[in-house]
């Protein structure tokens, strides 16, 4: 899929230095930098939330991750 976005002039320059020295795309710079970033912010790659998680299994294991999230931001579940 093709997008428009904007970029301050210095970081695109580097993100071409960088897909030079790579030898690939720009548009492949930018997918991977997209995807590190998304990959980052998953709930799934969280250390609390893969804690959390791993503590309700022990203790309730009819409850979901994304339940015992909810337990924990609606303040009914103290840790």
């Amino acid at each position: 899929m093709k997008i428009a976005v904007s970029v301050p002039d210095e970081l695109f320059e580097r993100a071409d230095e960088l897909a030079g020295r790579l030898g690939v795309s720009r548009s492949q710079v930018y997918a991977r930098a997209l995807e590190e970033y998304l990959a980052s912010h998953d709930d799934e790659n969280d250390p609390v939330t893969a804690k959390l998680n791993e503590l309700a299994a022990q203790f309730e294991p009819a409850l979901t991750p994304a339940a015992a999230r909810q337990l924990v931001d609606s303040g009914q579940w103290e840790w």
